[in-house]
């Protein structure tokens, strides 16, 4: 007796698709309070920290009005490196990532669908806060006290630096897939680089601007970017560093996702 495969129906094939994997990974993204609320905060952050700053009258002599008005973007870059970590590590220790592999059965896929989506929604949400943030200060900061700082094209990369963030979180998830973990790794990438580069000598404004942060500070234009600090490559080479190794990190998390267990 023989027996004959039958192809399996559109709507199969259409379900593994990329398109239909940001849809789920979209449900799911929006369905978790851990990432909802986080996701809030670093949207809310920055603002409050404008309104903090200018309220106070704390703005260095020397510093910008973007700079001062984006003082708690470090902190909010910070925020959307755990989201992304939550997006990956949390489907492990709740036991849903069987779920979405059998769904969606190239990791690949999975991987690819989470950082667009981690990515986009903080690239948005960061770009239109650190604006707000940029605009509240400025409006609320004495009126040519202050030097004003260049906000475009800085803008648009202060919200590159967060997607990058956010996709870096997201490669320690999977690497790690411990929700508590992974949080902690990806904290110590942002912050580690710039408090070791100055023992690395020559090779310092290299290591020290490995990190996001690093690459946000430049682009503030803050007066606490030294290159002491940050590193002394500039805001844009500092930022393309940054993305180059995260997308190394990422697909080292790609290889291993594809040799693992889940």
């Amino acid at each position: 007796m023989t027996t004959t495969t039958l192809p399996l129906p559109a709507t199969h094939t259409r379900r593994t698709g990329f398109r239909e994997a940001i849809a789920h990974e979209w449900i799911k993204f929006r369905s978790v309070r851990s990432t909802v609320w986080t996701t809030a905060a670093t949207a809310v952050l920055p603002v409050v920290g404008a309104v903090f700053i200018a309220a106070s009258g704390s703005l260095q002599p020397d510093d910008t009005v973007l700079g001062g008005s984006l003082t708690l973007t470090v902190v909010a870059q910070m925020l959307a490196a755990v989201v992304g970590a939550l997006v990956a590590s949390g489907e492990y220790s709740s036991g849903t990532i069987r779920t979405t592999f059998a769904a969606v059965p190239r990791r690949g896929t999975v991987l690819a669908a989470k950082a667009t989506l981690v990515a986009g929604v903080m690239y948005i949400l960061a770009l239109a806060s650190c604006t707000a943030a940029y605009l509240v200060g400025d409006a609320m900061l004495p009126e040519g006290r202050y030097a004003q700082g260049e906000p475009l094209p800085a803008l648009f990369g202060i919200a590159a630096s967060f997607a990058v963030a956010a996709v870096l979180g997201l490669a320690v998830g999977f690497l790690v897939r411990h929700s508590a973990g992974a949080v902690t790794t990806v904290i110590g990438l942002l912050l580690l680089p710039s408090l070791f580069g100055p023992l690395f000598g020559d090779a310092e404004r290299w290591v020290a601007g490995l990190s996001p942060t690093a690459a946000l500070e430049k682009l503030t234009q803050t007066s606490d970017a030294t290159a002491d600090a940050v590193g002394s490559l500039g805001p844009w080479p500092s930022l393309l560093l940054v993305a180059a190794c995260t997308t190394a990190l990422t697909l080292g998390a790609l290889v291993l996702l594809g040799r693992r267990d889940t």
